[in-house]
């Protein structure tokens, strides 16, 4: 066997061409939505009268930004388009004058009322406040009149709580409905309600990080263990669980919205480094069971550095940070059996654990140009690359059944903001380049070893090459425009469109080693022992198709977005949000794609659908009957009524729709099995064979075949026998949601603290996820045999001439109500700590299990949804709490803490034991709390009096090492020795600031 080499794929284009284009493009007005731009309104009183004469200027006290506004007739000021900061509220009225210093989060609208010549009221803290002192430490200004369901991550928690990845999402999951989730395989994932993580997008600086082929929501975020973005660039961010207005979009899950950080008028920079060992964490109980702990490490590291080149004009930011890991996982049986089964000596050599290699390279850097009081220009661009080997252990894969990965992503950012008395424009031009290729660690035959027919096919391990090839990504351009108008009394108006312009690519070639199966119980009986000896009953294979050239399969999207939205504050006590928004997607792969003529014949004239439940010619194309989906029309609307008009006590809520996008990976497969064309033979006379008449193509077994070349040769006279068809249906529509909350928030002062509590009911269904199910019917057009109900599916009946049909619809749906209730104390230096308690009631249901958690999107034990019952989501559980809390000790001390706790999840289990009549369900563990994690962060900062301070940190993770088991068997006891989450461990770092 060989070994795939992993090689680079150089840049499409520069970075400094992106700059000049952009520059070409600054003539024209153009914006993205303001999503992280904050906002401060208010009233100017004079003496207890309103202001009529009156000027507002705002100025950020690290960057030098002002912007300045008149007071309306009422005395009323908004001042918008804010990048998230501290902020010096300079008021002149009648040659008096007063200032106020303040501090806003990222897509705030915050309220303040000013006075001059008296006392100002600060409506969104709840207290009044002497405007003729400026605070030394800025208060934070606390939006609490807004209809969406959303809760901010400061800075202070990114850089305070315990986390081992450095992926900012992390910390997402300190909001109520949502889950930031590490995978068995070291991956991660953000995911909220009853959704798929496809669902979710990330806005950095306004911009959507949208993955638009393959899975994880956030583009290159796809099985991998890297970040999306640098840690030590991000401000802060907001994260929106549902009811988020017009100017969201391809998103039908959870919004999250970060800043990124950028120079100020003093130099200043960081670094920081991370270890972590096997000697610094405890044994997983596999590694317990063997009696040796398998050698594992961490590294993560980085600087940044900042500061004026003109100051009070042009500051820069840049930043880069690294991760090398090298960690344990687990190779365990695929299928647990009762009692359990007993390996060869040979396979049980392979149990246990394995060493997986990542490493990462982040880059990110910003100028930030204030051309004017008027006009701010910012360039930014970020560098990902990663290379890993995945695909290993934490279920039935052996070290040579891996792949070999590479994670590349450039994205440039262009913004041009201005601003005048009554409006704001905020332009930017983007460039994208992301792409995703694994490759198969070994270059030779896989061996699935199964169980038998009897026992449900179960696969026990895999062995050898690997299926895994693809080259998958997208690059491309994006205009944006975003206005906002806020000229008339009590409304702020905001409208923007998007057009993008986009090639997205799905190269696949799967499986690029020829797949064994092996019955490893018929083996044994027939007195094969070995691996060496044992003789496979089916192979699965592609092969490239005659006179095909390149089979990468492209198409050049267009995108396009409008929206209309309005905030009308009806009078002190109501505000409504009312938006409306329109997207438009051409995927001409999809949509100008030709069925090929010899299919459309076979498919036709095959008898066996012409009383079938479905009629072929809806997955037939000519190449005219296809169009874009027009129906994306949004409708969002949103209350906030605030009882006493002070901001304490705001009852909310709104309803809205919001419309995704298919992901390209799913559509291309009509394309790519078209080209590259999967076929499956049974071997007769094998141990555990299943060849019997009309039950699929059956040849006899040759050792020859394992060479994949006897295979193509195989093939080459009958191409597309037994080849796998994928056909799409004409009229695939977009996958949406639909979201209902109400809810209230209040503001509470004990002592002298104010602390903000939120609780909200939240309904929310999806619709129109894709399903891909077996097309094959019987001779008499039927799915089931006769009596039958469930499975029995009818594989031996493929389409003549060629293989197994596959057809995908929309249907997966889900429905979730929840409880989203959080308490949040947060932290400023007068009182010296902080806390968030985040708790989260879900009552989650599916039609197809496994959709939520894992995306699964096929289904062949039915031949489709209709009438299907909904089961409760996979993965979800019903009560989960997250906890967290940062303290200032004495003498540099900062504690921190955060707590996690899940009820039991469900799982899927599918009844076999009736063999017409089978069925799907869900079952818990037999705990009350299932997963439970304690980690800690103590941290030592020196200050030397030089503007150099020095810190020593220590994390620890699952204190208590407690163990959050996996498996459970449907009685709900516990089986098998994997587990979620970490065992304990502990994390040094070092940092420097200056």
């Amino acid at each position: 066997m060989s070994h795939f080499p992993v090689r680079s794929r150089p840049l499409a284009r520069s970075l400094l061409s992106c700059a000049l284009a952009g520059c070409m493009v600054l003539a024209a007005p153009a914006a993205l939505a303001q999503s992280t731009a904050a906002t401060i309104r208010g009233q100017v009183m004079v003496d207890s009268v309103p202001a009529t004469d009156a000027r507002v200027t705002a100025t950020n006290s690290a960057t030098g930004l002002t912007r300045s506004v008149q007071v309306g007739g009422n005395g009323s000021y908004n001042l918008v388009g804010l990048p998230p900061g501290t902020y010096r509220l300079d008021v002149t009225a009648g040659g008096q004058s007063s200032s106020q210093t303040v501090t806003v989060a990222v897509g705030q609208t915050a309220t303040l009322n000013l006075g001059v010549g008296g006392v100002a009221e600060a409506a969104a803290v709840g207290e009044a406040t002497d405007l003729e002192t400026v605070r030394v430490t800025a208060p934070a200004l606390v939006e609490t009149r807004t209809s969406e369901v959303a809760t901010y991550v400061s800075q202070k928690q990114i850089e305070s709580l315990p986390q081992g990845s450095r992926n900012f999402l992390a910390f997402a999951d300190t909001v109520p409905g949502m889950t930031f989730v590490e995978r068995a395989d070291g991956s991660t994932q953000l995911r909220s309600g009853a959704q798929s993580a496809n669902g979710v997008n990330v806005f950095i600086d306004g911009v959507g990080q949208k993955n638009y082929v393959t899975k994880g929501g956030v583009s290159s975020q796809d099985s991998t263990r890297g970040n999306p973005f640098p840690q030590l660039a991000i401000g802060e961010y907001k994260v929106i669980t549902s009811n988020y207005k017009a100017e969201y979009d391809q998103i039908s899950s959870a919004a999250v919205t970060a800043v990124t950080r950028s120079g100020t008028n003093e130099f200043d920079g960081s670094f920081f480094w991370d270890h972590t060992s096997d000697n610094w964490r405890a044994s997983t109980p596999s590694e317990r069971d063997r009696g040796e702990k398998i050698p594992s490490s961490a590294e993560q590291y980085g600087v940044a550095l900042g500061g004026p080149i003109l100051r009070d004009r042009l500051h820069f930011f840049v930043t880069y940070e690294a991760k090398e890991i090298v960690d344990p996982r687990e190779v365990r049986l695929g299928t647990i059996t009762d009692p359990p089964i007993a390996l060869t000596p040979e396979l049980a050599s392979y149990l246990g654990t394995a060493n997986r290699p990542f490493d990462s390279d982040l880059f990110f850097g910003k100028l930030t140009w204030q051309a004017g009081d008027a006009h701010l220009v910012e360039l930014s661009a970020k560098r990902r690359e990663e290379t890993e080997l995945t695909g290993i252990g934490d279920g039935p894969n052996t070290p040579s059944f891996g792949s070999a990965k590479e994670n590349e992503e450039t994205r440039v950012d262009l913004r041009y903001q201005f601003n005048s008395e009554n409006w704001l424009n905020d332009a930017h031009l983007t460039y994208e380049d992301a792409y995703w290729n694994p490759r198969p660690i070994t270059i030779g035959p896989g061996y699935r070893i199964h169980l038998p027919e009897a026992a449900g096919r179960g696969t026990l391990l895999n062995l050898g090459g690997g299926p895994d090839f693809q080259n998958k990504g997208q690059k491309g351009w994006s205009f944006q425009n975003d206005l906002t108008f806020f000229g008339v009394e009590g409304h702020t108006i905001k409208m923007g469109v998007k057009y993008k312009d986009v090639q997205i690519d799905s190269f696949e070639q799967q499986p690029y080693n020829a797949q064994f199966e092996v019955d490893y119980l018929a083996n044994l009986a027939a007195g094969n022992s070995s691996l060496a000896s044992f003789i496979p009953n089916r192979v699965n294979f592609g092969a490239p198709l005659p006179g095909v050239g390149d089979r990468n399969v492209s198409s050049n999207n267009r995108q396009f977005g409008i929206y209309i939205q309005d905030d009308w504050e009806v009078n002190e006590r109501l505000t409504l949000n009312l938006g409306l928004r329109w997207d438009y997607e051409e995927t001409p792969a999809y949509e100008n794609y030709v069925t090929r003529p010899d299919l459309v014949e076979a498919l036709r004239n095959w008898s066996n659908l012409d009383n079938a439940d479905y009629n072929i010619e809806d997955y037939i194309s000519n190449g005219n009957n296809r169009s874009s989906f027009k129906g994306a029309w949004q409708p969002r609307l949103g209350f906030s009524y605030d009882l006493n008009a002070d901001e304490r006590h705001v009852i909310f809520g709104g309803a809205g729709r919001a419309y995704d996008r298919n992901l390209f990976d799913y559509i291309a497969l009509e394309q790519s099995k078209s080209t590259f064309p999967t076929y499956t033979f049974n071997f007769n006379d094998t141990p555990g064979t299943i060849c019997e008449p009309g039950n699929g193509s059956c040849i006899d077994w040759d050792p020859a075949y394992l060479d994949i070349n006897n295979l193509y040769a195989l093939v080459a006279a009958s191409p597309n026998l037994g080849a796998e068809v994928n056909l799409m249906n004409n009229d695939l529509k977009v996958p949406y949601s639909d979201q209902f909350s109400l809810g209230m928030r209040n503001i509470v002062t004990l002592g002298e603290q104010d602390w903000t509590t939120s609780v909200t009911l939240s309904h929310v269904r999806s619709y129109d996820g894709i399903l891909f199910t077996l097309g094959n019917r019987r001779e008499d057009g039927s799915f089931f045999p006769p009596g039958a109900t469930f499975g029995n599916s009818p594989w031996g009946f493929p389409i003549p001439g060629y293989g197994t049909l596959i057809i995908a619809d929309n249907a997966i749906e889900t429905r979730l109500n929840s409880v989203l209730l959080s308490i949040d104390k947060p932290y400023n230096t007068a009182s010296g700590w902080g806390m968030t308690f985040a708790y989260t009631y879900s009552d989650a249901e599916e039609n197809r299990g496994n959709a939520a958690l894992n995306d699964e999107h096929y289904l062949f034990d039915l031949p489709n949804l209709n009438g299907a019952p909904f089961i409760d989501s996979v993965g979800i559980p019903r009560h989960r709490i997250v906890a967290t809390g940062v303290g200032d000790l004495w003498g540099g001390l900062t504690l921190s803490g955060k707590l996690t706790l899940e009820s039991p999840v469900a799982r899927q289990y599918t009844n076999f034991t009736d063999p017409l009549n089978g069925f799907v369900g869900s079952y818990y563990g037999d705990n009350s709390v299932e997963y439970k994690q304690l980690d800690l962060a103590l941290q030592k900062e020196w200050d030397t009096g030089t503007d150099i301070r020095f810190r020593i940190r220590g994390d620890v993770f699952n204190v208590f090492n407690w163990e959050n088991w996996q498996d459970y068997a449907i009685t709900g006891e516990q089986t098998g020795l994997a587990i979620r989450g970490p065992t304990r461990y502990f994390k040094l770092s070092f940092g420097i600031d200056w």
